[in-house]
């Protein structure tokens, strides 16, 4: 009998239906528990410390474990409201998991435990994301497969990208068995192919020097296009052209790219070119108006394009920071980023990353007019390099980076059609051939005159003076304690006042109302109280008598005394109280 099999692929591993808790703030270790355990699923609050600048924008630095981040992100209303479904790029660069010790980083996680921490954050950064959003995923060649099938798996196949390779060092390392040159970006996105339509070309550049008018042709600059003549063809590509000149010519050994009637249409609109005696090869032109605005980005970035991770930390970092030792070992560069940046976003599109580290992400999206959000494990981290980093940016006194556009220029007029980038090469291999004995007799009047024909030098172009601001917050404290010996659920010495009522406010997706005298939040038309305390009679009476019309409470306590339950059900049919801290987990109260 056929069968047809069901299910699909996924990657497996050891407590992959757990969930994880952080054993120890402030560092990647953790300690695996039950998906349900109150410690997995508190929303902590968010707590701003301070502001920078005159305009935060909803730029925001928190300082806190990633996932309680994102949790909190998407669950508090006030916060899921500027960012659930609006983040258009998220970028993670998160531990590689790789043997190697970081002052910074815990980085030895065992398998099992990275994909677990990932899967948790993927999830929520995908709820993050804007429809049209995307997903970056940093990695080297550790992890990277398994992380392929991860997001397969959360995301879908289909939603697929690229895997971006870029070249991190251009050096070669003498010590390993092979050196390796290059870290892997993985980009999925929701819409999948069809975020073709939405992402950004990259600049030209130097591609339109390639574009050049020597026959002043009205319709602008133009170059060779797919044309001319084929290494091979057919006999029907291999038919005679009769030049200006009257010389009939045919492409020896291969074929014409064109077709007869696609030459002669070209001739009649004037856009083939047989060279300035009318003696040359036909090429048809390809006029720069017609070129798209920019060019499809590859999936193989140079060093040269995009920098190193040496670029970001000797002459970046070293240089903001002179008399701190920069203790990390792989900083993105700017440059790097900002290509990053401009594919996936438009100014004043949103940007997270919840591997700060350094601080680069940040960095550049601030510098590129993007709004951002940001987080932090450690706070020596943040105290050291991420923050002050971003108010150096915010100051105008970050002149490192993409601060300044630094390009090549010619000193003076270049010969036609070599670009800057060309007139260095050929300098550099000039500066070899006159170093050969064999050329010792060469007249000096004409390297001179070479050298200066071919001369270039950088050109600064200040990108970014400044402005905009952030908030810089952290995570609050667990209201909860957990004996593991026998699951029971307690409040933490934390859980008081202020702090646990804001804490249960956005545990139950309640909008804070802190200016009300009874009434901790709001959600449609239910009100939440919550009472540092017992619930007795007295209080229902003060709870129902700021009711308004048509509205209901929810009433969290420490305590309930049973004839509350009572008074509460004659005086407000549907209001409800529910006992912390088991009842505030219990399910439909907690989504």
């Amino acid at each position: 009998m056929r069968r047809k099999p069901a299910g699909q692929l996924e990657l497996a591993w050891m407590g992959k239906g757990l969930g994880l808790i952080s054993a120890q703030d402030g560092k990647y270790d953790y300690t695996w528990v039950d998906r349900n355990d109150v410690r997995v699923r508190e929303v902590r609050t968010i707590d701003t410390v301070e502001t920078v600048g005159d305009n935060t924008d909803g730029n925001l630095l928190i300082l806190g474990d990633s996932g309680d981040a994102l949790r909190s992100l998407t669950t508090i209303p006030e916060y899921a409201a500027r960012y659930r479904g609006r983040v258009k790029l998220a970028y993670i660069d998160p531990p590689f998991n790789t043997a190697k010790s970081f002052d910074h980083y815990e980085d030895q996680l065992e398998h099992s435990v990275w994909l677990t921490l990932m899967q948790d954050r993927i999830r929520m950064l995908i709820d993050l994301l804007h429809p049209d959003g995307s997903l970056w995923v940093h990695l080297d060649q550790v992890e990277v497969h398994r992380m392929r099938l991860l997001l397969d798996e959360e995301l879908g196949a289909d939603k697929f990208i690229a895997a971006i390779a870029w070249e991190k060092d251009k050096g070669r390392r003498n010590d390993t068995d092979v050196s390796s040159a290059y870290d892997t970006i993985l980009v999925y996105a929701p819409r999948g192919k069809k975020w073709k339509a939405v992402r950004n070309l990259l600049p030209r550049d130097g591609q339109n020097a390639r574009y050049k008018n020597p026959d002043n042709d009205p319709r602008g600059p133009w170059m060779q296009g797919g044309d001319g003549a084929a290494k091979s063809g057919t006999d029907a590509s291999r038919f005679p052209v009769t030049l200006p000149s009257g010389r009939v010519v045919t492409p020896k050994g291969g074929g014409w790219r064109f077709t007869k009637e696609g030459l002669e249409l070209a001739r009649s609109e004037g856009r083939v070119w047989f060279g300035r005696t009318g003696d040359s090869l036909p090429v048809i032109k390809r006029y720069l108006t017609d070129v798209q605005d920019g060019l499809v980005p590859r999936d193989w970035w140079t060093a040269d394009e995009v920098g190193t991770n040496q670029d970001a930390k000797r002459d970046h970092l070293n240089k903001m920071f002179p008399d701190v030792p920069v203790p990390f070992d792989t900083p993105k560069p700017e440059t790097l980023m900002q290509r990053i940046i401009e594919i996936a976003t438009n100014p004043g599109d949103l940007v997270a990353d919840v591997f700060a580290g350094s601080g680069s992400t940040a960095a550049t999206a601030h510098k590129l007019g993007r709004r951002w959000v940001s987080v932090e494990l450690q706070e020596s981290t943040i105290d050291t390099f991420t923050k002050p980093r971003l108010e150096k940016v915010v100051a105008g006194e970050d002149p490192g980076g993409i601060t300044a556009r630094r390009v090549r220029v010619a000193k003076d007029a270049l010969p036609e059609g070599m670009t800057a980038d060309e007139a260095v090469k050929f300098q550099s291999l000039l500066r070899k051939v006159v170093g050969d004995p064999r050329t010792a007799g060469a007249g000096a009047a004409t390297l001179k005159l070479l050298r200066d024909v071919t001369a270039t030098h950088w050109d600064d172009t200040p990108l970014w003076e400044g402005g905009g601001g952030f908030a810089y917050a952290k995570l609050g404290p667990s209201m909860y304690e957990v004996d593991d010996e026998t699951g029971e659920v307690f409040l933490s010495p934390a859980a008081t006042n202020g702090a646990w009522s804001r804490a249960t406010a956005g545990q139950l997706k309640f909008t804070l109302t802190p200016d009300h005298p009874v009434f901790a939040g709001a959600r449609n038309r239910q009100r939440l109280a919550v009472v540092d305390g017992v619930v007795d009679e007295r209080v229902v009476d003060a709870v129902v008598a700021g009711l308004g019309e048509r509205e209901r409470a929810v009433i969290v306590a420490k305590a309930v005394l049973p004839e509350a339950e009572q008074r509460l059900r004659e005086l407000s049919p549907g209001s409800r109280i529910r006992q912390a801290p088991d009842q505030v987990f219990s399910k439909g109260i907690v989504s």
